[in-house]
């Protein structure tokens, strides 16, 4: 018999959802204002003209594809980089393996700005001009942990014997890997590039320390809210940020809902 929640708890839980979710309504609400500079309530009319005005403007476009790149980048070294430390943890035991790992999830353990001025300096120490690839590298710090984070996890579960079956059957290491390995954690690894991605695309106070003069689409909202020229064009562009970094959360937790059980769990 399933028991109801108590009513306290199921208002409380409403009241939730509503204060984180409430806010995001009025920012798709107010990209269809017809009001271009200040804000009222209810809005004075509707229009599509803004998503118009936002698709005729260069510095949007520029922004967004230089977000695309970063976070694609980003997210495949994250995927490279995060997998083989997730390998190299999971299955050996040595002195000081914990501390490894945790030096591995310190970056998105960390406050963002303490990162942002930790690289700052590391490049201005280097004396490696801010670029594009100062940015990508800003980024993989902690997309790197999304990724470690899901694919040890699959790696802890997954039964050492299907390696050993794999080897005594002939296989050689990238066999093993490609047939067994693999297939285990592909669902684990695309969850985590999708997470990497959307945090990537939408990260701010890190791409201030590193990006120099460039602006990723994120940089380009944050200067159009202190310098606004066309506030609903802001909302429009938050919209699409918000459709960009939702749907890949939203397929990474259907992809890897129901994958708990793993090839050889528990043999």
């Amino acid at each position: 018999m399933t028991r109801r929640a108590p009513v306290g708890l199921s208002l409380a839980a409403v009241g939730g959802l509503l204060f984180l979710h409430v806010p995001l309504g009025l920012i798709i609400l107010y990209a269809f204002t017809t009001e271009e500079k200040n804000y009222q309530f209810p809005p004075p009319g509707l229009t599509l003209k803004w998503f118009a005005v936002a698709w005729e403007r260069p510095d949007v476009w520029q922004a967004l594809w230089l977000s695309l790149q970063v976070a694609l980048i980003a997210t495949l070294l994250a995927m490279v980089l995060g997998t083989l430390a997730a390998a190299a943890l999971a299955r050996t035991k040595f002195f000081g393996r914990e501390a490894i790992s945790l030096l591995i999830i310190l970056p998105i353990a960390l406050p963002g700005i303490i990162t942002g001025i930790s690289l700052r300096s590391a490049f201005n120490l280097m004396s490696i001009p801010f670029s594009f690839w100062t940015i990508v590298l800003g980024h993989a710090t902690f997309c790197i942990v999304v990724v470690y984070n899901n694919a040890i996890a699959r790696l802890r579960r997954t039964s050492p014997s299907l390696i050993e079956a794999s080897m005594d059957l002939g296989a050689d290491g990238f066999q093993t890997f490609r047939y067994v390995l693999l297939p285990n954690l592909a669902t684990a690894l695309l969850a985590g590039g999708m997470l990497a991605f959307a945090l990537s695309f939408d990260e701010v106070i890190v791409t201030t320390f590193t990006a120099g003069q460039q602006e990723t689409l994120p940089i380009w909202m944050y200067s159009e809210l202190i310098r606004p020229r066309q506030r609903p064009v802001t909302n429009v562009v938050a919209v699409f940020v918000i459709a960009v970094t939702f749907l890949p959360i939203l397929a990474a937790y259907y992809l890897t809902r129901g994958t708990e059980a793993v090839g050889g769990q528990g043999k």
